[in-house]
């Protein structure tokens, strides 16, 4: 199992000029390694849509890729997401599921089949060709840079520690860049960002 900065190194390390869609846990740990303009929180809204809007964005920007560190809860929200990713066509879509088996933001509540799902075999019945599962930081660390050169749509599975994130909230001049503005203004300042 990795701790989540065995999980954000590497892909930090690593990222060029990806978009970067997080949300729940992963919202405040990533903004730890990277203030780019090319990361957008999808923080303070419905829960489970990360992974749509990620797709959205690939689709409109098919000459760049996105990354989405979805969380397992997220996932399992929308699991049909998974077949409209497919269906879709979108070469340039990374999608992950940080699976710490819990709804960490809210208390840490288990998910529902914690101990038994398998998003990597959900992945791969709906369709993705290229679909990982990982629990050893090494092998994760190791084979990531060839992951992120492969041709999408791409799943990744990445079992991580449950973490101690509270609640997100955005407009808190206390929190991190890119959670201070509004979630409408995160994304018109995303899309300018794009259109440059």
């Amino acid at each position: 199992m990795l701790t989540k900065d065995e999980l954000l190194g590497p892909l930090a390390l690593h990222r060029t000029t990806e978009v970067v869609v997080t949300t729940m846990g992963s919202v405040r740990p990533w903004a730890q390694y990277s203030e780019s303009e090319l990361d957008f929180a999808s923080a303070d809204s419905a829960m489970g849509h990360a992974a749509d809007l990620a797709l959205g964005i690939a689709l409109a920007q098919p000459d760049r890729k996105v990354v989405c560190l979805n969380g397992d809860g997220s996932m399992l929200m929308t699991l049909g997401s998974l077949i409209t990713v497919i269906e879709s066509g979108a070469k340039n879509l990374i999608l992950f599921v940080v699976q710490n088996q819990t709804f960490e933001i809210t208390g840490n509540q288990a998910i529902p089949g914690a101990a038994t799902v398998d998003f990597a075999m959900l992945a791969r019945g709906a369709g993705f060709v290229n679909s990982y599962s990982f629990d050893d930081p090494k092998n994760y660390a190791l084979v990531l840079p060839e992951i992120l050169r492969v041709p999408g749509p791409v799943f990744l599975s990445v079992r991580v520690k449950p973490g101690s994130e509270g609640p997100l909230v955005r407009g808190n001049p206390k929190e991190y860049r890119y959670l201070q503005p509004s979630l409408a203004e995160s994304a018109y300042q995303l899309r300018r960002v794009l259109s440059d």
